[in-house]
C-alpha cells in the first residue's frame, strides 16, 4: 500500500501543525494512486473531493469536455477507491464519462490538463492507458455485462479479486443493461453493481423503468410518519419497544416494496439502497458491507449531476458535454458574429419546416433531443416527438412500425450510435423496404471525445444494405434539400453529415428535392479528378485551387451519393482525366472509394492512376477535427500532395494515400 497504514477515515483526526490549526497543502498532490487515499481522514477524503471539484472545473473550463455528470461522481469515486483495492479489483465504467476523478486518482493527475487534447488523455476509460482502465467505454449500458464476464473469469481462475460496475447517468434504461441484469441474477456470481441515479442521461431520463428508480423513501411526509410512529410506539409500556424491533427488522422489506428493490430483487440481486451519494461516511460503510455479501449486490445511489458547481446543476443538460466557458459565469464564449449555423441546428430547423406542411413527419431520439437538434421539433409538435431512451435497437425497430402505418419517421442518431442498432436496419427496416429516414449526425471526425465516437463507419456498414440509399450534403444548404429528398423517398434512406457548424453558404427560401443517384460536377479540370462525398467536397475544391497554381487542373465531382452512384458521371470523367482520387472521412474499407471501384470495375472502365483517401485501418485517436484531418490526409495540402505525387508516378500504378 505505498508503505501507508490503511485507517479507519470515520475517526481519524486531520493531520494538525503544531499551533493546531489545519494543514493547508494539496491533498490531490499527495494522490499518486488508490492507495494513497487509504490513510486519509474522513475531513481530509471531503477536503480532496473539494479539490477534485476546483480541479475538474478548471481544466474542462479549458478543453471542453463531460463536466456535470463528473462532478456528481467526486464522493462516490473517492469511496470506491478507498474501499476496493485497484486495479486488483476492477472497477468497471459505464460510458466512461463519470470517469475524470477516477482518472486523477490513478496516476495520471500531472496529465489531466491534456485531457482530451491531441496526444493527450482521453475523455474516457482506455485500457491502454492505464491498468486501472478494467474496460474501455464510450457507449451505454455495457458495464455490468463486462463485469458479469470479469466476475465469471475470476471464478474460473480462482482469483479472489472483486468486480464492481458502475452503472448510471441513464444507462439503466438500455435493454442491455437489463440483458446483464437478468443473466447476473441466473449465474449468482459475486457482482457488485453501484447504480448512480441522478435521474439524468444527457437530457432527463424518460420511461417507466426511469420513473421507478426515481420512487424514494426521502419525502417530508414519509420521514414524518416515520418518526411519529416510533415516538408513539416507545410511549407504550411494555410492549411498544418490541414492536418497533419487530418493524426495524422488517423496514428492508417494507423500503423494497416502495423502491426499486422489488424489481432488483425478483432478480435474485441483493439490494441496497437508495443512499445519498455524497456522503463519504455512508459510501464506504456501505461498500465496505457489500465485499462480505456473496452472490450479486445492487447499491443505489442517489446523486446530483453537476454537483458543487451552481451553472452546471442549474442546466446539467448543457453542462454534460460541454465547450471551453468562464468560470465565474459558467458561460461559454458567444459564437463569432456572422458565423455559420451548424449542421445539427439546420437540420433540427429544416426538420421543422418540412413537419408543418406534412402530419406524417414524426422525429425519434434515443435520450439526445439536444444533441440531434430536434428540441424545438419537441415544442412545437409534442405529439409527434419520442425520446425512447438508451435504446437505439428499439428506436429503428420502434421508427419501422410507425413507417408500416404510414408516417414518415426520422431517426436523429449520431451515426456511431446506430451500429448499435445494425440488426435492426438490416432486419425490420431495409428487408421490409419501409420508409425510415436515418439522420446521422456527427458523421467522420468528430474531435475530443475520439475513437468510441468518431463516425467513420457508417457508409461502409449502409451501402451495401438492399433497399437502402445513402447519401451525404457537401454544405448545409445541400444537407436541407436532402432531408426533403429523404421524406419523400419510398424506402429507407440515410443522410449523414458532419459535426460542427456548416460553410455560411445561403440557404434557399425554397427547399427543392435532389435527383436520387445524380451527383454533380463543382469544378472542371483535365489533368484529374476528385471525386468527393460529403464534408471533404470543400477540401477537394480548396486543394484544386492549390494544385491550378502550380499548372495541374484538378476537377471536383460532388458524389452526393454513396448508393445509388452516378454510374454515367463517373464513367465520363475518368475517361476524360489521367487519375482518379477518391475522397471521403469514412474508412477506406468498404467505403465509398471501394464503391467506386466497383463500379469502374464492373463497367469495364478501371482508370489507369487511381488514390484513394479516407481514414485507414486503425482507431483514430481524440484531438481536433483539422488536427486528425491532417494526419489522415483529409486536408486540402495532403489532397494536392497526393494528387501531384500520383500524377507523377510515370507506371500509372493505383495507389491508396492515407496521409
Amino acid at each position: 500500500m505505498n508503505g501507508k497504514e490503511r485507517r479507519n477515515p470515520l475517526t481519524r483526526q486531520d493531520a494538525q501543525t503544531p499551533e493546531g490549526k489545519e494543514l493547508t497543502t494539496s491533498l490531490l498532490a499527495t494522490i499518486d494512486s488508490p492507495q494513497d487515499l487509504k490513510g486519509l481522514s474522513l475531513k481530509e477524503l471531503e477536503r480532496l473531493a473539494a479539490e477534485i471539484r476546483t480541479t475538474l472545473i478548471e481544466t474542462v473550463a479549458r478543453t471542453g469536455g463531460h463536466l456535470a455528470p463528473n462532478l456528481g461522481v467526486v464522493e462516490l469515486t473517492l469511496a470506491l477507491h478507498y474501499a476496493f483495492d485497484s486495479p486488483n479489483d476492477r472497477i468497471v465504467w459505464d460510458v466512461g464519462h463519470q470517469c475524470y476523478t477516477h482518472k486523477l486518482l490513478t496516476g495520471r493527475r500531472d496529465q489531466f490538463h491534456t485531457l482530451r487534447q491531441y496526444g493527450g488523455i482521453s475523455g474516457f476509460p482506455k485500457r491502454q492507458e492505464s491498468r486501472h482502465d478494467a474496460f474501455g467505454a464510450g457507449h451505454a449500458s455495457t458495464s455490468i455485462s463486462a463485469a458479469l464476464g470479469m466476475a465469471t473469469a475470476k471464478d474460473l481462475k480462482v482469483c479472489p479479486s472483486r468486480i464492481v460496475a458502475v452503472i448510471g447517468d441513464g444507462s439503466m434504461t438500455g435493454g442491455m443493461a437489463l440483458e446483464a441484469l437478468n443473466h447476473a441474477g441466473d449465474l449468482g456470481k459475486d457482482l457488485i453493481v453501484v447504480l448512480n441515479d441522478n435521474e439524468m442521461s444527457i437530457s432527463p431520463n424518460v420511461g417507466a423503468f426511469s420513473s421507478l428508480l426515481s420512487r424514494k423513501l426521502s419525502s417530508r411526509t414519509v420521514m414524518s410518519l416515520k418518526k411519529e410512529l416510533e415516538t408513539t410506539l416507545r410511549a407504550i409500556p411494555g410492549v411498544g419497544t418490541n414492536i418497533l424491533q419487530l418493524l426495524k427488522k422488517s423496514e428492508d422489506s417494507f423500503r423494497a416494496f416502495f423502491t426499486p428493490g422489488m424489481l432488483f430483487q425478483a432478480l435474485r440481486f441483493h439490494y441496497i439502497g437508495p443512499i445519498q451519494g455524497h456522503r463519504l461516511e455512508r459510501l464506504i460503510e456501505t461498500f465496505e458491507t457489500a465485499k462480505n455479501i456473496r452472490g450479486p449486490v445492487l447499491i443505489h445511489v442517489g446523486t446530483v449531476k453537476g454537483k458543487g458547481y451552481h451553472p452546471a446543476e442549474c442546466d446539467p443538460a448543457t453542462f454534460h458535454g460541454v465547450g471551453c466557458f468562464d468560470v465565474r459565469t459558467g458561460e461559454s464564449p458567444s459564437p463569432t458574429k456572422g458565423a455559420p449555423p451548424s449542421y445539427t441546428s439546420v437540420f433540427g430547423r429544416c426538420l421543422v419546416e418540412l413537419a408543418e406542411k406534412d402530419p406524417r413527419i414524426v422525429a425519434i431520439t434515443a435520450a439526445m433531443p439536444q444533441g440531434t437538434g430536434l428540441v424545438p421539433f419537441s415544442e412545437l409538435y409534442p405529439s409527434r416527438f419520442f425520446d425512447v431512451g438508451i435504446a437505439e435497437q428499439h428506436a429503428v425497430t420502434f421508427a419501422a412500425g410507425l413507417a408500416a402505418e404510414g408516417y414518415r419517421p426520422v431517426v436523429a442518431v449520431y451515426s456511431t450510435f446506430l451500429q448499435r442498432a445494425y440488426d435492426q436496419v438490416v432486419h425490420d427496416v431495409c428487408l421490409q423496404n419501409l420508409p425510415v429516414v436515418f439522420a446521422m449526425d456527427r458523421g467522420g471526425l468528430v474531435g475530443e471525445d475520439g475513437p468510441t465516437h468518431h463516425g467513420v463507419f457508417d457508409l461502409s456498414y449502409l451501402r451495401h444494405l438492399p433497399n437502402m440509399t445513402v447519401m451525404a450534403p457537401k454544405d448545409e444548404n445541400e444537407l436541407r434539400r436532402m432531408l426533403k429528398t429523404a421524406l419523400e423517398h419510398r424506402g429507407p434512406i440515410a443522410l449523414r453529415y458532419p459535426r460542427g457548424r456548416g460553410l455560411g453558404v445561403a440557404l434557399d427560401e425554397a427547399i427543392e428535392t435532389l435527383p436520387i443517384g445524380r451527383g454533380e460536377v463543382v469544378r472542371e479540370g483535365s489533368d484529374a479528378v476528385l471525386v468527393a462525398i460529403g464534408h471533404p467536397v470543400a477540401a477537394a475544391c480548396r486543394a484544386a485551387e492549390r494544385l491550378e497554381q502550380e499548372g495541374i487542373r484538378a476537377a471536383v465531382i460532388n458524389a452526393r451519393f454513396v448508393k445509388p452512384l452516378d454510374k454515367d458521371l463517373l464513367l465520363d470523367w475518368v475517361q476524360r482525366t489521367k487519375l482518379l482520387v477518391t475522397i471521403e472521412e469514412n474508412a477506406l474499407q468498404g467505403g465509398f472509394g471501394s464503391a467506386v471501384l466497383e463500379c469502374l470495375a464492373d463497367a469495364g472502365c478501371l482508370p489507369r492512376r487511381v488514390a484513394r483517401i479516407g481514414i485507414p485501418d486503425a482507431f483514430i485517436q481524440h484531438g481536433k477535427p483539422e488536427i486528425l484531418r491532417k494526419e489522415v490526409g483529409l486536408d486540402a495540402e495532403s489532397i494536392a500532395r497526393t494528387v501531384r505525387t500520383a500524377l507523377s508516378n510515370p507506371h500509372g500504378a493505383c495507389i491508396r494515400a492515407i496521409g
